[in-house]
């Protein structure tokens, strides 16, 4: 059984998204019950800034099927004070806000800044090991280091004994597509850069295919836009996915 592709983008409420996604006229309330008809998943922006209040949360799954999931991005005073002072305390902080999303959240991306490098002398691996402890094993988590000093064995071997996705980034500024390593259940894709040809988006789609026959889930997200066009990148990439994973189910 193939895994499931969760593909959407990073936020839903952008009023300039009208009219190239949202009908013209659509009021905010109402975007992301329309956003639902279209993508299976969001990453939350807002949950960054602050922490969600129970009604916020059910006002968001109460607009959403039972089968979308949401990516709550980590508020990020928490998940700095969790890295760099008090993991136990700051991750059960962190955790309260999201425990209301149940089997609806996708998972949770914990990012970690560019400017903190695991070869700073107040952190180490003993940090993260400390984080990776203290989270809970029912809430699924992504890890997001900015900083290319963290992506080395020792980091990738402590995530998969955790079961915590690493997130695959594509910036502007990367020199190549990042590489996907599996220490989850699923894969978890950020796509930022500001422009995609079409032939790329149908090489990210053969690259994630075969974890999705392999029964894996992944969640792919694009960057927000000014115009919507996010939107259309996220509709082709889930296009690319479908017909490569139909032809190669197809008799030969």
């Amino acid at each position: 059984m193939s895994g499931r592709l969760y593909v959407g983008t990073s936020g839903f409420a952008y009023p300039a998204w009208s009219p190239a996604f949202y009908p013209a006229g659509m009021r905010t309330a109402d975007h992301l019950r329309y956003y639902a008809t279209h993508f299976a998943a969001v990453e939350l922006n807002n949950t960054f800034y602050q922490r969600p209040t129970p009604e916020k949360v059910r006002t968001w799954l109460a607009a959403t099927p039972d089968d979308f999931r949401f990516s709550v991005k980590g508020q990020r005073g928490a998940t700095m004070r969790a890295l760099m002072v008090d993991a136990p305390g700051s991750v059960e902080w962190l955790v309260e806000s999201i425990r209301p999303f149940g089997d609806r959240l996708g998972t949770v991306l914990y990012r970690v800044p560019g400017d903190v490098r695991r070869t700073d002398a107040r952190l180490g691996d003993e940090r993260l090991a400390a984080v990776l402890a203290a989270w809970p094993a029912e809430i699924p988590l992504t890890v997001e280091f900015q900083d290319p000093s963290w992506l080395v064995d020792e980091v990738l071997d402590a995530l998969r004994d955790h079961g915590v996705a690493l997130c695959a980034t594509e910036l502007d500024e990367s020199p190549e597509p990042p590489p996907l390593h599996l220490t989850a259940p699923f894969l978890y894709l950020r796509l930022r850069r500001s422009t995609y040809e079409d032939a790329e988006l149908a090489l990210w789609a053969g690259r994630l295919v075969p974890f999705l026959e392999a029964g894996h889930d992944a969640f792919a997200f694009f960057r927000h836009d000014e115009t919507g066009e996010a939107t259309r990148r996220a509709d082709a990439l889930s296009a690319h996915v479908q017909r490569q994973l139909g032809a190669a189910s197809a008799p030969g």
